[in-house]
């Protein structure tokens, strides 16, 4: 040291120290630390204090354990202000091990020390043992202060322990804290986070006194239970009694907005935060990029992205997820793109945007390519990220993959199981999607309303009615039934599996309908032909006021369609615009085409098709043909068929409709013609199959099916009833065989159709008189369609049958179509 320098005292050091660790120059207090030993000054207790509590907000443990080692040196390992901070400095650094041996080798511990190892317990994510502590320090007759009830009240609302937090507040009332704002505020979180809103807002409600903390909590509160208009009534509230919101009450208020879908109410907030000076801090920006979003303005949240003075991870990916949300995909992807050049690192939620990115665009290299620097970036572990991974395979139909990722999860929750299920429905693999739903169940994860909807969409799709009903059990005993969307799910199901009368009981029983319920009902109406019911319940609909959309208007012409009711589809479809404001689109103009057609109105429908204001499309052409199939017209159909073939030369259909028309009338030449060119240009028709259920299980048949274990009886069961209906008058219609074959031979192929193969396994498997119910995928054929007639009246049975376009019941040899489908 210089001569005549003045040391510097350990108090001066100390003070100087301690006014850095106030000020958040943590960094610099640790520095001066150093010089201070440098110099040969030693420190004394009171200079170790401020020293760990910088290492502890650093989270810097190795420094911290240096620290620790010279307080061993110099003595000081048991003094308790030193130990307190030790305490903190281990649980604030991670170690919660070395502070509770620091705690248990305490000679002497004050009410401040078991706060400190309370509260690290519950910083730790060990709030059960922070719990057993803040027992035990009672039983060691320290009494609570304000301190130790908020570390109690964190440990309860970190473990959902409701009754716990219950007894924390008795003692609370009986220590005279409940008036204290911090302990309140903890009351209300704690409540809240364990699903008790109602006594979180008892508390509040009863605070004399409340400062923006109380508020702020509350609000929070309410948009994390999923009330978000609570929220921003009390958002108002707070306004109107003056109390100033803060940066956590703006977060609050947007997160709402954001809830609601909100713009009004958004931007008033939004106009308040630049007012309040709240506007331009960074977690306020993004609150206001996700609320804009949502919201459905993407400009708006740009705007706000490109004006941030500075963005972090969570700015890139409330923007990149936002863009994806708006249906700008592609924006999604390119703003992911300059994320990664800024070299900012994504995490979870940039991942959820990219994903949902390439799920609407459908780009599964995209996807893979994604799902690689999940992998590389350490993501693939997290649960909502393999949730997006899931989703995204299956909406790329890539099942496989989303199998795979989904069986790889090391942890599943209820979003993880319903991505699955509803992957497997949107595949086409509906009874995949069912056993899983049972496996979910086999491990106790409780369904919310994304899976119910994934289990009856997979029941409507693979026709499978008892499964459903067990579904709809389900539904009641998690009280979703009330649920909107899963009431309408509940009637297309029952609808699509045969049973129009549940699915109207689900109707007529649903407290709420929307314009979806009132849809769902009648296109269950025309699935099963009941024309008239279905204009009935659209005239019900009339009366209450609902508020009519197109695609309610395409199920009412589907019903007329269906039902024949020519001159009711004519005048509804004349009234869409002039009555009902709506304008007609091409499905509308396709329905009107195949009533027109189906009804021998050939001409009108093709002057519909040439005078439509907009294009037509497959769907206009395929029914035009479709009816030119049925009533012979070749050349008309012959131009419906080019028009089809031109527009999508790999669909089946075109080929198969154009190819059954010339086989009906018996251009065998052409028919084998349009094969042969459907065959060169690797166009694979659709095998038909027929399916039915029994006993739980589906059992599925194509034609002259030679797989079923119980093939031979269900074919002796055939030629038994052939015989049957041969002496009552059937007989085959062997115009349905599409190949210039012998007589013997065309009806020897009718006779082992797929679902002549179905009905004869129904009926040598159930107990007679149970009702049948077979489903195909293609339209049923009419020598088959003829022949279940028959066989309902020999067995007595009902029989029903769905095909792609419609139900037909079967009774007494009679069907509900009467015979026009």
């Amino acid at each position: 040291m210089a001569s005549g320098t003045v040391q510097r005292s350990v108090f001066s050091w100390t003070a100087d120290i301690r006014r850095c660790v106030q000020n958040g120059e943590e960094r610099k207090a640790l520095e001066k630390y150093q010089k201070m030993q440098a110099q040969g000054v030693d420190p004394d207790k009171f200079t170790f204090v401020p020293v760990l509590k910088a290492c502890a907000n650093l989270s810097v443990l190795e420094e911290g354990r240096s620290v620790h080692s010279q307080i061993i040196d110099r003595g000081f390992e048991f003094d308790v202000f030193v130990g307190n901070g030790l305490i903190d400095m281990y649980s604030k650094c991670g170690s919660i091990d070395d502070a509770r041996r620091v705690f248990d080798d305490m000679a002497e511990r004050d009410r401040v020390s078991w706060n400190a190892m309370i509260m690290g317990y519950v910083k730790c994510g060990q709030g059960e043992k922070g719990l057993n502590l803040f027992k035990q320090m009672q039983q060691n007759g320290i009494e609570p202060d304000n301190a130790t009830f908020v570390a109690a009240l964190t440990a309860c609302a970190s473990l959902t322990a409701l009754e716990d937090g219950k007894c924390v507040h008795t003692q609370i009332i009986q220590s005279g804290c409940e008036s204290n704002v911090v302990v309140a505020s903890c009351l209300i979180d704690m409540y809240a986070k364990c699903g008790s809103i109602e006594d979180a807002r008892k508390v509040f409600d009863g605070m004399p006194m409340r400062s923006v903390v109380p508020w702020s909590t509350m609000i929070v509160s309410y948009v994390k239970c999923g009330q978000a208009g609570e929220a921003l009534y009390l958002f108002r509230m707070m306004q109107q009694q003056g109390v100033e919101p803060d940066g956590v009450t703006f977060m609050g208020a947007l997160n709402a907005c954001a809830s609601l879908a909100s713009l009004e109410e958004g931007r008033y907030v939004h106009a308040l935060a630049i007012r309040n000076g709240y506007a331009t801090h960074m977690v306020i920006e993004n609150c206001l990029i996700d609320m804009y979003t949502k919201c459905g303005r993407v400009e708006d949240a740009r705007r706000v992205f490109k004006n941030m003075l500075e963005r972090d991870v969570v700015s890139w990916s409330a923007m990149i997820l936002g863009y994806a949300r708006c249906d700008e995909a592609e924006k999604s992807m390119e703003l992911y793109v300059q994320m990664q050049q800024d070299k900012v690192e994504p995490h979870n939620f940039t991942f959820a945007g990219v994903l949902k990115a390439c799920s609407i665009l459908a780009t599964l290299e995209e996807g893979r390519h994604v799902h690689k620097q999940v992998i590389q970036t350490g993501w693939e572990l997290n649960v909502y990220v393999g949730n997006c991974l899931v989703d995204m395979y299956a909406k790329c139909r890539s099942i496989d993959d989303a199998c795979r990722v989904f069986n790889n999860l090391s942890e599943r929750d209820v979003v993880s199981w319903s991505s699955m299920i509803v992957g497997y429905v949107k595949c086409g693999q509906g009874q995949k999607a069912l056993k899983l739903f049972r496996k979910m169940q086999q491990e106790q994860v409780d369904p919310e309303r994304v899976t119910f909807v994934g289990a009856l969409n997979s029941c409507a799709s693979v026709a499978a009615l008892e499964e459903g009903r067990y579904v709809h059990e389900q539904v009641i005993q998690s009280g979703w039934e009330s649920d909107l969307i899963v009431g309408n799910c509940l009637i297309d199901m029952y609808a699509k599996c045969g049973s129009i009368e549940d699915a109207r009981n689900v109707f007529d029983n649903m407290p709420a309908r929307d314009v979806f319920s009132w849809g769902a009902m009648t296109m269950g109406y025309a699935m099963h032909g009941l024309g008239k019911d279905a204009l009935h319940l659209f005239d019900k609909m009339c009366q209450e006021g609902t508020e009519m959309d197109s695609a309610l208007f395409l199920c009412l012409l589907s019903a007329c369609s269906h039902a024949g009711l020519l001159d009711e589809g004519q005048y509804y479809f004349e009234c869409m615009t002039p009555v009902y404001a709506l304008a007609a689109k091409v499905e509308h103009y396709s329905c009107i085409v195949d009533l027109l057609g189906r009804s021998g109105c050939l001409n009108e429908a093709d002057d519909i098709v040439n005078s439509m204001p907009c294009k037509p499309d497959l769907s206009v052409w395929r029914a035009l043909l479709g009816a030119c199939r049925i009533y012979g017209n070749v050349q008309m159909g012959e131009r419906a068929a080019k028009h089809l073939l031109d527009l999508e030369p790999e669909n089946s259909s075109g080929y198969v409709l154009l190819s059954n028309l010339y086989a009906t009338s018996g251009k065998w030449d052409s028919s084998t013609k349009v094969q042969h060119m459907r065959k060169k240009r690797s166009v694979r028709k659709e095998p038909g199959c027929t399916w039915i259920e029994v006993n739980n299980q589906l059992h599925t048949f194509v034609v002259n099916d030679k797989d079923h274990p119980q093939i031979s009886r269900i074919k002796a069961e055939l030629k038994t009833l052939s015989e049957k209906m041969r002496k009552i008058g059937y007989v085959p219609d062997t115009q349905f065989v599409l190949h210039d074959v012998e007589k013997e031979l065309k009806e020897a192929s009718l006779l082992h159709h797929s679902e002549k193969l179905a009905i004869a396994f129904g009926l040598i498997s159930t107990p007679p008189g149970t009702p049948l119910r077979i489903f195909k995928n293609l339209r049923v054929c009419g020598d088959c369609h003829t022949a279940t007639r028959f066989i309902s009246k020999i067995v007595g049975r009902a029989i029903l049958v769905r095909d792609a376009n419609r139900f037909h019941h079967f009774k007494d040899g009679f069907c509900s179509c009467n015979d026009y489908w």
